[in-house]
Formats: structure tokens, C-alpha cells, sequence
């Protein structure tokens, strides 16, 4: 899905979703790709057909802001757009002062993003498409988020960050990030792992 430009940017067949101009002026900084805005949460008719088109012909990647209201367009596109393509910014390359926005993320934080988003998706793949008689990772619970120290104690939202980070799935509270980690059939060892790697014995 991914490769590199003689400029270095990255060429991307599948459109990218952002929120809005400026979104989209940084991200064609870093790639060569076909880039569509939604103009914010009040998306028109007409760009939910440009999305739908590119979703049915190309496939579509998701990059909306790390924020409150990023996280409630990427619901509204992935409730209408299931199988697109989740990529996430860290909270930390996204800030400029007192503004969170993908805007502000230089391109090799935008291109590292992309390329998290384009491996675990094809992870997610091999994995559903394997069947080669092993015992599969078990699905995370509640209750080994909780053992890991990644809820209910202090230093869970730090904690939590960091995995989120590492596996590059955005960050998320851990009712959300059980929900994630399912959904890319992340499961409970990987999770384990990543946690040791991130966070070590805090």
C-alpha cells in the first residue's frame, strides 16, 4: 500500500481522511496521496459521496485529530466506512502550544503514523487469514487491563498511554482500548509484552 517517492514522501494509493485545510496542507507535506477533508463534524452530503466513492474504488484511511472531537469524526466515518483504515497521531506530535490538531505534526511524525496504521493492518489480516492449528492469542479482558496496571491505579492513564503509543492504535481510555485492541486482534500476550517493553517495572 506504501511506498516512497524520489522526494521522500510517501505514495499512498488509498485517499486520506482529515478534518480540515490545514490537516490536509501537513499531510501532503509528507505524502503523495489523494487527501479529503470533511470541513469538521458538520460533514455535507456531498463529501460523504467523495468519501464513499473512494472508499468503494481506492479504499480510505482515517486521520483525524487526536482530540475529543477527532475521535467523535473517526466514529461517524468508521460506523459508515467499517472497513477503512485506522491511522492515529500521538498526542504528543500534535501539539503546538495550546492547539492539538494534525496540523501541527511535521511529516516524519505523519509518515511514521501511516506506516503503524498500513503494518497493523496488514497484521490483522495475516492473522485472520492464518489457520495453522496453534492456539491463538486470547482476547484482553477488563480484568487484564486492570492486572497490568493500565486501569484503576495510579499511573494507569501514563501507562496506558505508552502501549497506545507503541502499538500505534491512538490513545484511549480502557473501556476504548479493549475495543481496539479486538478489533486488530491484538490479544493478551502482545499485550502483555508491549506493557514490559514501554513501561517496565514503574
Amino acid at each position: 500500500m506504501i511506498r516512497y517517492t524520489d522526494e521522500g514522501k510517501l505514495r499512498i494509493e488509498k485517499a486520506i481522511i482529515v478534518e480540515g485545510r490545514d490537516d490536509a496542507d501537513a499531510v501532503s507535506k509528507a505524502c503523495d496521496a489523494m487527501i479529503i477533508t470533511t470541513h469538521g463534524a458538520g460533514i455535507r452530503q456531498e463529501t460523504w459521496k467523495v468519501i464513499e466513492k473512494a472508499y468503494r474504488e481506492t479504499g480510505i484511511i482515517i486521520l483525524t485529530d487526536p482530540d475529543h472531537a477527532g475521535e467523535e469524526i473517526r466514529r461517524r466515518l468508521t460506523d459508515r466506512f467499517p472497513e477503512a483504515i485506522q491511522c492515529w497521531m500521538a498526542r504528543e506530535d500534535a501539539v503546538l502550544g495550546d492547539d492539538i490538531g494534525v496540523e501541527n505534526a511535521n511529516a516524519a511524525a505523519i509518515q511514521a503514523a501511516l506506516i503503524r496504521a498500513a503494518e497493523l493492518r496488514e497484521a490483522a489480516e495475516g492473522a485472520a487469514s492464518q489457520d495453522n492449528g496453534r492456539a491463538e492469542d486470547r482476547e484482553v479482558t477488563a480484568e487484564d487491563l486492570s492486572r497490568l496496571g493500565l486501569s484503576g491505579t495510579e499511573g494507569a492513564m501514563e501507562r496506558r498511554a505508552a502501549v497506545c503509543d507503541k502499538l500505534g492504535i491512538g490513545y484511549c481510555n480502557s473501556r476504548m482500548l479493549i475495543k481496539r485492541l479486538r478489533g486488530f486482534r491484538i490479544g493478551y500476550e502482545e499485550l502483555r509484552r508491549t506493557d514490559a517493553l514501554v513501561n517496565g517495572d514503574k
